[in-house]
Formats: C-alpha cells, structure tokens, sequence
C-alpha cells in the first residue's frame, strides 16, 4: 500500500466535508481547482455519499454518517408541487447543498430531480438511503436511530411506494432512464440490473430496521415475500453463461401458456455477435437489462458487483462473476478499475440509444469509461468470494495512477488509460472508493458490515 497515497485520498476525503449549523452532514462531489465545472459539483449526492460514509464509519466516525441520514430525511419537507404534478412523498432527495440566503444565514436547498440534468427523479436515492441506515446501525451499534418515529414512517413510505401493485407480473421494479448511476439516456429503461440490486438490498434491509408493529406487519411481510421473489428471479432470468447463451440461441418463440420456456419471448436475433466469443466457458454474469422481448447483454458493473455483495447470486455465480473479470481482465478493469458498461454502443447505435450524447461518446463516461470509485465495489466483492488475489490485482492498478493523476472521476479509453476529457479532478467518491478498497483487503472484517446486507443462507 502507497501511504503516501492514501494520505493524499484522506486529504482529499476531510477537505469535502459540509457542514450545517456547525456540524458536519456530507461530503461535497468534488473539491474544484480554481472554479468549478459543473455547478452541481458543490452538492451533496446521495449515491456519492456512500463511499464516503463507509470510510467514515470504518474509522469509527459515525457522528457525519448519522447527520446526514437526518439531514436527508429532514429535507423531505422541501418536496414542492409543480403545475398540478407531485413526485411521490417518499422519494428523497438526489442532493443538497449549503449556501447563504440573502440575511447571510446557512439555507439548505434539496434537488429531487427537478434540477438534474434530464429532469430525472432519484430512484436510486431513497434505496441507498435505507441500505446505509442499515449499515450506519450495525456499524454503529446506533439502533435508536431506526426506531425514531420520523425514521419509522418513511420506511414504511418507501416499502409503500417501490411495493405498490402497478401493471407489472415481475417482480423487478420498473424505472426509467437516468434514474441511477447512469443517471443520462442510455437505453435503460426498464429493469436495470442496477436499480434491482438496490431493490434487493433495500427490501431485506428495511425489513431488518421495521418494528413489527400492527402498522407495519403487513408491509413487512409483503417486503419480506418480494425480496425472496425478487432474489430468485434475478438468478433465474437475468444470469447468463454459455449454456444459457445456447439455450437462447435455440429458442422457440410465441410461445403461450404455463408451458412455455421461453417465457419473455426473447429472439434468438437479438443475440450480438460480441457476446458470443467473448463470453467465457467457465464464466457468468447478470445482463444490463431484461423485459418482454428485450434482453440486454451488456455488462453493468456496478449492478453485478452489488448482487455479489448483497447475496442476490449463488454461490457459484459469484464465482462466475469474478471469473469473468479473471478472464476478461483488459476489457473490464484495464488500466484502472473498472469499466461501468462493457461494451460501449457505437455508431447509428450510440446515436439513437444515447440522443448523440456528447459526454457519452463511446469509450467514454457512461458508455464504456472506467470509473475507480468502484475500486470498492470490486473490492468487497472479489474478498467475499475468496479472490484476494483479485482484489489486489485492482489495488497495485489503481496505487500506479490514480493518486498521481490527482482522483479523476472517470477514465476514456478501452484500456481505461486516458483521464476522461470532461471529468472533473479531485473527485471525492473516486477517493473514498480508494481508501475503502484498501481498508476492506486490510481488514476482511469490515465485510460483515459493509456486504452482509442479506444474512440469509445462499442457494446454489
């Protein structure tokens, strides 16, 4: 481990801080040399967050964690209706940031979406938030926190909203387009792998915070019954190897009634020519995507790295997961840990999926960049399946350029080994993301509370 390094990570991490009445409540996106790019980079993220909080709380410091948990919540209020249109009460806001109002006293200002880029609700926000209340008490010890009553009621509002019947038969959960990670257009409408992993791990972890009280034992229940739903059917549909690959190559189609295999009507056709050398015999990974007629083949990281971490994948796909990574190590880690997509869209593709994005050029942010913030996303996952060697594969990739190159937010390149053209330097999450990755491989333990979200017993 480079302390020199590290050092600089925490430099970095400390100098992010926000503080509110005195106390500190977050951390900022990025630390701007001279004046910022992007005037959202003085915001507070939930999802950017996150990494931080796990540093913070690997170190003992709970106080922030515990802030901006409250902070988040308190926000709820700044919710304001638009023409007639209100976004669901329980969804919580994506970020918030400090300024001064015109008396010169702090104010707080929340985006829901309606600021964002696209215009695009955080659906992945109010997951993260539930996911590290759970982590934040574990840690912690801080089981008073979860049974305020404030805490309590949204709870049972985010079971309520992501649990309401719609016109769906699956399990999943049905979003749009930048409503996470890869919060621009990039042909995610659907079911995002992603946004099912938060759902997951969401679902069994408020379950775990709830007080089964009369109001709300049936929402526990039904929480309970859909996580194991959702679970079971992620590994059934979403997984993909070469015997499945081949069973979708052979495919029959219209298929009706409760016999039929073929049950989302899935065409053969849609198989890309990339997909079928690339994948390796031994190897595995969940699709991008998965609806009526549709499956999309792409490899989303972040999503697969959560299942592992979270418990949606057997054992053995687990395995299957790390192995593809082993085996496909220059397509998806490269010169810095790691791809978000693989492989990006290209060409008329690029241009239909993406609106001709400009930032999402093929190779490039979204669409193929690496992003080391999930350095511990990789991490965790490759130590919980037994690849330490992995694990510290990544690290020594990322020690060799990433402090030198002062924490960029994203790499260009199919190699990962150009500093992304429009990507912000010092960006704290890629410096946390860092920091963490290291302490985890240290500290093995620190699994129990960062992975463990779901403690029930893993099924082949």
């Amino acid at each position: 481990m480079n302390e020199d390094a590290i050092a600089s990570a925490y430099e970095l991490l400390r100098g992010s801080v926000m503080t509110y009445g005195g106390e500190p409540v977050g951390t900022v996106a990025a630390i701007a040399e001279g004046s910022a790019e992007a005037e959202n980079y003085h915001d507070c993220f939930v999802r950017d967050f996150i990494p931080s909080a796990l540093v913070f709380l690997a170190d003992g410091e709970g106080d922030i964690v515990r802030n901006f948990l409250r902070t988040v919540l308190r926000l709820r209020s700044q919710h304001q209706r638009i023409h007639g249109h209100e976004i669901e009460p329980a969804v919580l806001p994506a970020s918030f940031r400090v300024g001064l109002d015109e008396q010169g006293q702090e104010r707080m200002r929340a985006d829901f979406g309606d600021h964002a880029i696209g215009r695009v609700a955080p659906v992945d926000a109010m997951m993260w938030w539930v996911i590290l209340l759970n982590i934040y008490c574990r840690a912690t010890g801080d089981k008073a926190l979860a049974l305020e009553p404030e805490v309590q009621r949204a709870l049972r509002g985010i079971l309520e909203l992501t649990l309401r019947e719609g016109f769906e038969v699956f399990p999943t959960l049905l979003v749009p387009d930048g409503s996470f990670m890869i919060d621009r257009r990039m042909g995610v409408y659907g079911h995002p792998l992603e946004i099912q992993s938060l759902f997951y791990g969401m679902l069994v972890s408020a379950v775990e915070l709830l007080r089964d009280t009369p109001e709300s034992h049936d929402i526990i229940a039904l929480a309970d019954k859909r996580a194991n739903m959702l679970r079971n059917y992620i590994q059934l549909f979403y997984w993909l190897d070469l015997e499945r690959l081949n069973e979708i190559h052979r495919y029959r189609t219209e298929e009706f009634g409760t016999g039929s295999v073929n049950m989302l009507n899935i065409y053969p056709e849609s198989i890309p020519e990339w997909i079928v050398d690339w994948l390796p015999a031994r190897a595995g990974f969940l699709v991008g995507n998965l609806g009526p007629g549709r499956m999309d083949f792409r490899f989303f990281a972040l999503g697969n790295l959560l299942a592992v971490i979270f418990g949606i994948t057997s054992q053995r796909e687990a395995q299957g997961i790390m192995r593809l990574y082993q085996d496909r190590w220059e397509d998806l880690v490269g010169n810095m840990p790691a791809k978000l997509v693989y492989p990006a869209v290209v060409g008329k593709e690029w241009m239909f999926m993406t609106g001709s994005d400009p930032k999402n050029v093929p190779w490039s942010y979204h669409n193929g960049g690496n992003w080391p913030v999930l350095i511990w996303a990789f991490v965790a996952a490759a130590m919980k399946t037994g690849r330490g060697d992995l694990a510290q594969l990544a690290l020594d990739v990322a020690d060799h350029g990433l402090p030198q190159a002062n924490f960029p937010e994203y790499y260009d390149g199919r190699a990962g080994n150009l500093i992304g053209r429009r990507a912000h330097l010092r960006q704290v999450w890629s410096a946390a993301g860092y920091i963490l990755g290291h302490k985890i491989v240290e500290d093995d333990k620190l699994l129990d509370m960062f992975c463990a979200v779901d403690q029930r017993e893993l099924a082949d």
